[in-house]
């Protein structure tokens, strides 16, 4: 299974959240912080992300008469590069982005099942709008927001941190006109 096949399932896609910030984690924590997903579901997935190189092992102990294994993320394992994003074809982003809505929709719901959820004291929020740009203004606006991310994205557990799903979706909700205006 290939790298892009592996990262749109939205169980798999659940994991590697689950795994971020360079933890590591069993299958026995997996299933403990999925509780929704089926125990065979979380074993199966995670073998399938270890063979395919987006989980590795870094530890492995005998627990009664068993062997227990100790994962992470593989540096850059979880990543579709810009090359492999460029060759998706269109079922692949149609794939994709039902993958991270399934795997988003789920978390959410695993949030609010929880008895210490609380939206306004954890600062939830699901907003959306639509901004008119043209296509450099577009540019800028998706190198200012990887920039952002990336500002946080090396920060690991400790302290008061505790992880956030942050999802952000742009796409054009009009066709271009041959011209290259938007129209109206």
């Amino acid at each position: 299974m290939d790298q892009l096949d592996l990262l749109l399932h939205p169980i798999r896609l659940r994991i590697v959240h689950a795994m971020s910030g360079d933890r590591v984690r069993t299958t026995t924590d997996l299933c403990r912080q999925l509780p929704d997903v089926p125990k065979t579901s979380v074993y199966r997935h995670v073998g399938l992300l270890a063979d395919g190189g987006i989980l590795e092992v870094v530890e492995e102990q005998r627990v009664h008469g068993a062997v227990e294994r100790h994962y992470r993320l593989r540096r850059g394992g979880a990543v579709i590069d810009r090359e492999t994003a460029l060759a998706m074809t269109l079922d692949d982003h149609r794939r994709g982005f039902t993958g991270a809505m399934a795997s988003l929709l789920a978390e959410f719901n695993a949030y609010l099942d929880r008895e210490d959820a609380d939206p306004p004291a954890d600062s939830v929020g699901y907003k959306q709008g639509v901004l008119w740009v043209d296509p450099a203004e577009m540019e800028e606006l998706a190198l200012e927001v990887v920039e952002v991310f990336r500002r946080r994205a090396a920060n690991g557990p400790g302290g008061a941190r505790r992880p956030y799903l942050t999802s952000l979706i742009m796409f054009p909700t009009e066709p271009a006109h041959p011209d290259g205006s938007a129209g109206g």
